[in-house]
């Protein structure tokens, strides 16, 4: 793929930042997008970026980085930048966390990253992050201060002000953008991984959401999700790295089959298996739970043998291995992930499945060509409501106003009282 319009005509190019094993560069290069510029801070990630795209300039933490100075190491100039992607560390944002948010140095990455969009001005920004980003505020309060006598909520501590700020920024500098929460099993990828993706145009104009290529029981005539033994069964007698489990969890999970959890242990063995955790709220899904082999595989994390998140082998006893994470996120089989056994794990849990990068990629490359493919109509992208930018936009409003109305009523309080 090319842009034209030039003397010359040139590849489509790309900087990517918060690279990660490049998960979301494989998916777009797989659009015909080629990525001149990696940013990465961490070392076990740069070395992967090093030892598969040793022609690509790496640079370091985007703070130490200004727009010129990444427009240099990129051989770029001004204007000339079709795309940048990049997916700021979600931690800061994430529900298993503790949700500072902007607060958050992480957080303030993110911002720095909207910045330098801004600066470097490429025709297209695209911006990946888990689904908590929704509902981050821009301020947080700790809970022991909001029980205090003369606390007040501010409009910036309302769910969701955090990326309604960087909208505006963007749209201040003149992108129109369009957002949805896309589950990955959509788009041909064996996980139901949710992430949110935020395409931002710089002639101003709003993209179509991605396009589809699955749907989970084969409506709108597409073909049914891919399984989990569709991305690892034909791996073989491959040599598989993996960690391992205590004893004292096999013990419950040899009498569990594929696609079941604790919830399939007699009564008496889920107290025991659970522990404390038993008795606390939540769905508690995660615990003991050997992947089913008909389906898409549940959201790669970090590490597969947590309590909380346990990734077993459908019929094995151990956690899935980093040859199977590797399939499920669909990197090549000979893409070298460089590090520790964990750092692998982290690596893969933390990418963009390849899938899903192409969908991102082939929306932007059509856009370029002036084509705008749009999605079944009603197509359910998640599983959540008033995930996509424009019922998104109205929810977040709707709470600033109903808070800003409270502040009214709680200053006229106060006046009269």
């Amino acid at each position: 793929m090319s842009v034209s319009g030039k003397e010359n005509e040139r590849p489509v190019n790309c900087l990517s930042f918060f690279s990660g094993a490049m998960g979301l560069d494989l998916g777009l290069e797989k659009a015909g997008i080629s990525t001149l510029l990696a940013c990465e801070i961490d070392k076990a990630s740069r070395k992967t970026i090093s030892a598969n795209r040793p022609e690509i300039a790496l640079i370091g933490d985007i703070r130490d980085y200004s727009a010129e100075q990444v427009l240099a190491a990129a051989c770029l100039r001004a204007g000339d930048v079709d795309i940048m992607v990049g997916g700021p560390p979600c931690q800061s944002f994430s529900s298993a966390g503790k949700r500072q948010g902007f607060n958050d140095e992480r957080g303030n990455v993110f911002l720095t990253y909207i910045d330098r969009i801004i600066e470097i001005q490429p025709k297209f920004a695209i911006i990946e992050n888990v689904r908590g980003l929704l509902s981050a505020a821009l301020a947080h309060t700790p809970h022991q201060l909001r029980n205090k006598d003369n606390y007040k909520m501010s409009v910036d501590e309302v769910r969701g002000s955090a990326l309604l700020y960087a909208i505006e920024k963007l749209k201040q500098a003149g992108y129109g953008l369009s957002f949805n929460l896309y589950n990955s099993a959509n788009f041909g990828s064996p996980q139901k991984r949710e992430r949110v993706v935020i395409i931002c145009a710089r002639d101003g104009l709003q993209l179509p959401y991605l396009n589809p290529t699955h749907s989970e029981h084969g409506d709108y005539g597409l073909p049914k999700w891919k399984t989990l033994k569709d991305a690892i069964n034909s791996l073989g007698n491959v040599e598989h790295e993996f960690v391992t489990f205590p004893e004292k969890r096999l013990r419950f999970y040899r009498l569990l089959s594929d696609g079941q959890n604790w919830r399939n242990l007699p009564i008496e063995l889920q107290r025991e298996a659970l522990g404390k955790s038993f008795y606390a709220g939540g769905g508690k899904t995660g615990f003991f739970r050997r992947i089913a082999w008909d389906k898409p595989c549940p959201t790669l994390v970090t590490h597969p043998a947590m309590p909380a998140t346990d990734l077993c082998h459908p019929d094995e006893l151990r956690p899935l291995s980093v040859q199977e994470y590797k399939r499920i996120q669909e990197f090549p089989d000979g893409w070298k992930v460089e590090g520790g056994k964990i750092d692998k794990y982290k690596q893969i849990g933390n990418a963009v499945p390849v899938s899903l990068g192409y969908a991102v990629g082939r929306l932007v490359v059509n856009a370029m060509n002036g084509q705008y493919e749009q999605p079944p109509e009603n197509f359910p992208f998640s599983r959540y409501k008033h995930t996509d930018h424009e019922s998104w936009k109205f929810a977040v409003f709707a709470e600033q106003e109903k808070m800003k109305n409270q502040m009214i009523n709680s200053t006229q309080m106060e006046l009269f009282a």
